[in-house]
């Protein structure tokens, strides 16, 4: 038998099992120490009441027979579901069908399972840096992968030029790991491009409700022609603390259609085929997070994320970092100081301040001399990790 070779070409570890391994290292040495995480994005504040409320009455109805769910009569996602994310965009003034909605186990796994819709000989353009996950899934089926530089230069937002080829696109905004976010006039270029081209974009939303700027694209369905070359993929991990109950959807339009074939129904079957659905329960208490009282919980927790990340910006300001990023999302992307590598920067914060972040250039090579934090911590362990950030910076000069 012959192993998928491609394997071997990947990193010997993810990026933040890395991360792991090495706090864990220097906890081991330095068991005294007081670490603060700002490193991976998962969530602090738990799950909205009215979303645990709904997990209960739903659990509870699987108690009962007359109430039991079993295999969930639509791999879709229950209309119920469907129903309220389809409101949710039409908020703001995007139509959607419910059958161009899939409810999944999470933006990440569709990601990658979107990729059994195109042929391995494809093209795939990644911005560099960009969420490592792009990369991987591609390496892993061998498809030819191109970069687009994403520097402060073009305000790590990469357009197409004249000269851009490539069949599947990534765009994530607002970006992780960099914070930078879309106007619709950009995209809008890239939808135009996409469609000259024959080519599809997978849009990764799952920070679309960090935006709050005008001007500043949460979807891209809000771009004219973006229903025949894009596919959405968003998340409840980051808008309502999904990140250990997995939950998430895919948008596919009807419209979308590549050599005679419609991908929403190419999706459907591959998802028919491969995915039993998410569990009842789970998809009871998503509905709840775009119920009133949901929506107002919900802003409240999203309010104390984006408070921290003011806390984590006006340390670096205070410190004199140039950074973007934090005001339409939850990552803080700055520039390490005095010339450290990215890893220089990560290994000298943690001995240092005992601060945990992520290293730039292991979301890409345009990512190096550069560093992530994030705005999911807690609040008073974010504003003790802001001060010593400044404290520690304050050495170097």
């Amino acid at each position: 038998m012959k192993v998928n070779k491609h394997y071997a070409q990947l990193e010997e570890s993810y990026l933040f099992s890395n991360i792991a391994h090495k706090v864990a290292d220097y906890q081991a040495a330095h068991p005294d120490a007081d670490i603060i995480r700002l490193g991976i994005g998962d969530v602090t504040l738990p799950l909205a009441k009215s979303v645990v409320e709904a997990l209960h009455t739903a659990s509870e109805e699987q108690g009962h027979k007359e109430t039991f769910h079993g295999y969930i009569p639509s791999e879709q996602g229950y209309p119920f579901l469907r129903e309220a994310i389809r409101d949710y965009y039409a908020r703001r003034s995007v139509r959607l069908d419910t059958a161009e909605i899939f409810v999944s186990d999470g933006a990440k796994s569709d990601l990658g399972n979107l990729l059994d819709l195109f042929d391995v000989d494809n093209t795939v353009l990644v911005p560099d840096p960009v969420y490592p996950v792009y990369v991987d899934d591609n390496v892993m089926a061998g498809r030819p992968i191109r970069y687009l530089p994403a520097t402060a230069d073009n305000g790590f937002l990469p357009m197409p030029g004249a000269d851009t080829a490539g069949d599947i696109v990534y765009l994530c905004s607002p970006n992780n790991p960099t914070g930078a976010t879309y106007t619709r006039e950009q995209l809008k270029v890239w939808v135009d491009w996409a469609n000259a081209h024959d080519a599809v974009i997978l849009f990764d939303a799952a920070y679309e409700c960090f935006v709050t700027e005008p001007g500043l694209a949460r979807s891209i369905y809000e771009v004219e022609g973006a229903e025949t070359c894009a596919i959405e993929v968003c998340s409840f991990s980051k808008i309502a603390g999904f990140t250990g109950t997995r939950c998430g959807y895919t948008i596919v339009p009807e419209a979308l259609l590549r050599e005679g074939m419609s991908l929403n129904k190419m999706w459907l079957r591959r998802q028919t085929t491969k995915f039993n659905g998410v569990a009842y329960i789970v998809q009871r208490a998503a509905a709840a997070v775009f119920s009133p009282e949901g929506m107002e919980q919900i802003q409240q927790n999203l309010d104390y994320y984006r408070r921290n990340a003011a806390v984590i910006g006006a340390a670096l300001e205070e410190a004199g970092v140039w950074y973007c990023g934090g005001k339409n999302s939850p990552y803080l992307w700055l520039k390490c100081p005095d010339g450290m590598t990215s890893w220089q920067f990560f290994d000298w914060l943690l001995d240092t301040a005992h601060v945990v972040g992520t290293p730039g250039e292991g979301f890409g090579a345009c990512g190096e001399g550069y560093f992530r934090l994030t705005a999911f911590g807690d609040a008073e362990r974010t504003k003790e990790a802001a001060a010593r950030i400044v404290a520690a910076l304050k050495t170097l000069h």
